[in-house]
């Protein structure tokens, strides 16, 4: 550095430290204590974004919808997380749901979790017989007897069974993979892949229904509950959903178990839900895959734990922007706290010709209903 260059860089540290205040004498002032501030819990922390942007409100969406992925009943659990019985419990009657349906423009709702035996048929005559053209039931499988000799030819009866009966295909929890054991509830845990299930896949491929497998969850889901964990807020209040350490199988070999399902059973259409557990890029997704995108809330109504799942109209209306606006930074949930993680996110602005698709022309050639 050159003497003019110097002499300008101290002439200005000497316009700085004049401004800092230097006292005539040349001694600096001692420096303020730095201020604690106040402190906050991370629950409590609600910030209100700055950012000044358009804002949809999207009542109803564009095009009548199917939503494929709604739980309006459900089997209970054991205290290991694994449905048994066939006695159901209902989260609300039809006349409940029907009002939000033709506010939201949701032309027919998916019940998944239809149970088993007596309780399936009882959840069809709740939504699926009076209304044939609202409500689509499906069936799950027999948890509780699958450490039972002769299962896989059982469990293949039952699903011709439940069809004859009007169910619309199958739903497998993550049940499989994460809470059923060898005796249901003790022992080592069953594999996603396991061969007993055979039977059951091949029995909805010949029937031509499908399943609705869900296998593992967010990657998170399988770190430790630490402040490096993006879903800390979720599982720290939720700690049973943590599948960290003990002697679950990490999320990769779950889901290569389910791949390993899908290739071994190629007639059988599956709608792996939550787009896999295993995709990040939307954008990418939602151009590829248009023609095998299904819309799905998980929806449960009066539901007090899942925020992001509540079957509300203010559901609907985040999900109907997030597909067809542009707009940027919006809430995932209604919810004063986001419930899963710390972000928001951004609209798709999805063309016509995908949103139709989306909305309902995938689930109804699926289902093979006519809209």
């Amino acid at each position: 550095m050159g003497t003019i260059g110097r002499r300008r860089l101290l002439e200005s540290a000497g316009v700085l430290l004049a401004a800092g205040g230097i006292p005539s004498g040349g001694i600096a002032a001692p420096a303020a204590e730095p201020n604690p501030g106040k402190p906050l819990q991370l629950a409590d922390f609600e910030p209100r974004s700055m950012l000044h942007v358009p804002e949809t409100k999207v009542e109803r969406s564009r095009y009548p919808l199917i939503d494929v992925h709604t739980h309006l009943s459900r089997v209970a659990k054991n205290t290991h997380g694994v449905g048994i019985g066939e006695v159901m419990q209902y989260s609300a009657p039809v006349e409940a749901v029907l009002p939000l349906m033709d506010r939201k423009n949701i032309r027919i709702m998916v019940n998944l979790t239809g149970g088993v035996g007596k309780g399936l048929d009882e959840a069809i005559q709740k939504f699926q017989t009076p209304h044939p053209d609202r409500f689509l039931t499906f069936t799950e499988p027999w948890w509780e007897r699958s450490n039972q000799p002769g299962y896989s030819q059982f469990q293949a009866d039952e699903i011709v069974r439940a069809h004859k009966v009007g169910a619309r295909g199958l739903k497998v929890l993550k049940t499989l993979g994460l809470y059923l054991r060898e005796n249901v509830s003790t022992g080592p845990l069953v594999k996603v892949d396991d061969k007993r299930f055979d039977g059951m896949w091949e029995a909805c491929g010949s029937l031509g229904i499908p399943v609705a497998i869900h296998v593992s969850d967010p990657e998170a889901f399988f770190l430790p509950i630490d402040g490096f964990n993006e879903r800390f807020e979720e599982l720290n209040n939720h700690p049973d959903w943590s599948f960290y350490g003990r002697d679950f199988p990490s999320n990769s070999a779950l889901l290569e178990a389910r791949n390993r399902v899908l290739a071994r059973h190629p007639k059988t259409q599956f709608i792996v839900l939550h787009v896999g557990n295993d995709a990040e890029n939307l954008s990418y997704v939602f151009d590829k895959y248009q023609d095998r995108i299904l819309f799905g809330t998980d929806a449960v109504p009066h539901g007090t734990e899942t925020p992001q799942q509540i079957f509300t109209d203010q559901l609907y209306e985040i999900y109907y922007r997030f597909l067809e606006t542009e707009d940027e930074y919006f809430d995932y949930a209604p919810a004063k706290v986001p419930p899963q993680g710390r972000w928001r996110i951004y609209g798709l602005g999805l063309p016509d010709g995908i949103l139709k698709k989306v909305y309902h022309e995938n689930a109804a050639r699926l289902l093979q209903v006519k809209m």
